[in-house]
């Protein structure tokens, strides 16, 4: 079967009285998941922060993008997702061989793996002097729900958010996406409770792109009368390179380097975001110490 691409749709409801998005992710997560060696469950959460991610990034403008960190009190550690307006993300999660038995749903125990204590971090660089800091608690660890009370604390916009990963027997992705929707002012009481009711209702973000929607079938099965304005490619990407490592190492100062040129020979740098690694031998090494100040 033809894979699709990863991609994510942005359009408006209800006489623009919604604003709405909705992404497929399906490439993306299963990348994550190939680089990280992620076990099902973990797959799972990375992939949901991730989509939530893609989607905020998409809300961004220009160079402006964004860094999530879920820290919460289960075996996964921290989940850490960057995305920006360009549709680029990638993200890791610190103990990836987390794979707990599913939850009385029958579903991947996502809450517990996150845990159902700790923080949602989100921090935006949007070209200021000092960079936007959101941050509230998590209140459900299955992370949908935590994203839905981030953008009503943070932000201060009612939105309702969904978030999906389906995992196959292999451990390969076979769908992952999600839809945010941001209620804007003017909507009647009637109109929030039908929105309501249609979300509460709805299959699955998973079991709708296992059917073979796209993510302007999933705002249309919400809001009949959703216009699309904007289509983005959703892709991973990370901004590591051997250069900006060099520069890192550089850093270090010389004590360091002459340690590591003395104890290894050689210097082994891993990116957390996409587990690249970059190797530098004993002559690159000194190359290194020479630009390095004392």
């Amino acid at each position: 079967m033809e894979k699709k691409k990863d991609r994510l749709i942005r359009g408006t409801a209800l006489n623009g009285k919604v604003r709405a998005f909705a992404v497929r992710t399906t490439e993306l997560v299963d990348e994550l998941r190939r680089r990280h060696d992620t076990y099902p469950t973990a797959t799972a959460a990375l992939g949901r922060t991730v989509t939530a991610a893609a989607i905020m990034g998409a809300m961004l403008k220009g160079e402006e993008k964004l860094n999530i960190i879920v820290k919460g009190n289960g075996p996964l550690g921290q989940i850490v997702a960057d995305a920006n307006a360009l549709g680029e993300v990638r993200g890791y999660v610190h103990h990836p061989h987390v794979h707990l038995p599913s939850n009385s749903l029958g579903k991947l125990d996502v809450a517990g793996a996150v845990g159902t204590e700790g923080y949602l971090d989100v921090v935006k660089d949007l070209g200021m002097k000092e960079p936007y800091r959101g941050s509230v608690p998590i209140i459900s660890g299955e992370l949908g729900d935590d994203f839905t009370y981030y953008f009503a604390v943070s932000e201060q916009t009612p939105a309702a958010v969904g978030l999906g990963v389906l995992v196959d027997t292999d451990n390969s992705v076979i769908v992952a996406g999600g839809f945010i929707i941001q209620l804007l002012p003017g909507l009647t009481d009637a109109e929030i409770t039908e929105i309501e009711h249609t979300i509460s209702t709805m299959p699955s973000v998973t079991t709708l792109l296992d059917q073979g929607l796209e993510p302007e079938d999933m705002l249309r099965f919400l809001f009949p009368d959703a216009v699309v304005m904007e289509e983005l490619d959703i892709r991973f990407a990370c901004q590591c390179s051997r250069e900006r490592v060099e520069q890192t190492l550089v850093s270090l100062g010389k004590q360091e380097l002459e340690r590591l040129i003395a104890e290894d020979e050689q210097a082994e740098v891993v990116c957390h975001f996409c587990n690249e690694a970059y190797v530098f031998n004993k002559d690159e090494m000194q190359v290194i110490l020479d630009q390095a100040k004392s």
